[in-house]
């Protein structure tokens, strides 16, 4: 079973292709993270799936079906900046949103409850910090219970408290069986939360899948000997290199993370007659792997 799958979804705004063919299925229990720089297609992407858009081209379904209004009842969203009553408390404001989703009230409690508002219930939304904010927001999407949670952007806008509150609730309610879906520009909020990525890059899918096998970070030996093109042909015979990269003044070997040895490289091109006059250590952060998927998209 598949929460969401997207179909082949294509959005054009007139000549402008903002979604081109994407399709990624999330699977439950997930924190499914839609990951890509601004103007690349994701907020789109969410208000095709949350039916507030309509696709070009393509379907998706829902817990896998065709979407219908009960799969809407199973889905609580936050797309855009909380939008509550400055004067009001957040037991008011609550009340008034569980009036127009139609939610039962009596669910208020549990949810502020859950985002670790309940001693602040009474206290006008205008004294709230911008994480108890975006908590409060999140409380109103937890009204009625929704299996499954959509996020734009979370963390945007928010302090480094209000990031790591909104972080930790989100890994909370992950733990507790909520399925999320969740857009975001940030590739440390992704790499922090999320155990699966699509990585949008104007409108067209780069790669989706697992966060380790998409966002692999390698480990890199760099080396360098007076006989740089008999020492780039023994470093093919090394076990366990993926790949190998020439520089202008030494060669890089990319391994599977926490499998390289220095010391290993060393003793391999001794043995070979070989003295290295480089050899160093390196990681290749998430950040770097990123930049290069959408360097190569």
């Amino acid at each position: 079973m598949a929460i969401l799958r997207v179909n082949g979804i294509t959005k054009n705004y007139g000549p402008i292709q903002a979604l081109k063919q994407v399709s990624f299925e999330v699977p439950p229990g997930s924190v499914f993270g839609i990951l890509g720089p601004n103007g690349s297609g994701k907020t789109t992407l969410l208000g095709i799936i949350t039916d507030i858009l309509r696709p070009t081209s393509g379907t998706f379904q829902l817990f896998d079906e065709m979407p219908v209004s009960d799969h809407r009842r199973r889905i609580g969203t936050l797309l855009e900046t909380p939008n509550f009553y400055h004067y009001l408390s957040a037991v008011q404001n609550l009340r008034i949103t569980a009036a127009i989703k139609h939610k039962d009230p009596g669910d208020i409690e549990r949810v502020l409850d859950i985002v670790d508002l309940t001693q602040r219930k009474n206290s006008k939304f205008s004294t709230y910090s911008l994480g108890m904010k975006q908590r409060l927001a999140i409380a109103a999407c937890l009204l009625g219970d929704p299996e499954v949670l959509v996020f734009d952007e979370p963390t945007n806008g928010l302090d480094p408290v209000g990031i790591a509150e909104t972080r930790e609730l989100i890994r909370k309610l992950n733990t507790e069986g909520k399925t999320i879906i969740m857009a975001s520009h940030l590739l440390d909020e992704v790499e922090k939360v999320c155990s699966h990525v699509a990585i949008l890059q104007r409108g067209t899918l780069l790669a989706n899948g697992h966060v380790d096998q998409i966002l692999v970070s390698e480990d890199i030996i760099e080396i360098a000997a007076e006989d740089m093109q008999r020492l780039l042909a023994k470093s093919r015979e090394v076990a366990g290199v993926l790949g190998i990269t020439e520089q202008n003044r030494h060669i890089e070997l990319l391994f599977a993370p926490g499998t390289a040895s220095p010391e290993y490289i060393n003793k391999s091109m001794a043995a070979q007659g070989i003295t290295l006059s480089h050899l160093r250590l390196k990681k290749r952060t998430l950040e770097s792997k990123f930049f290069e998927l959408t360097k190569q998209g």
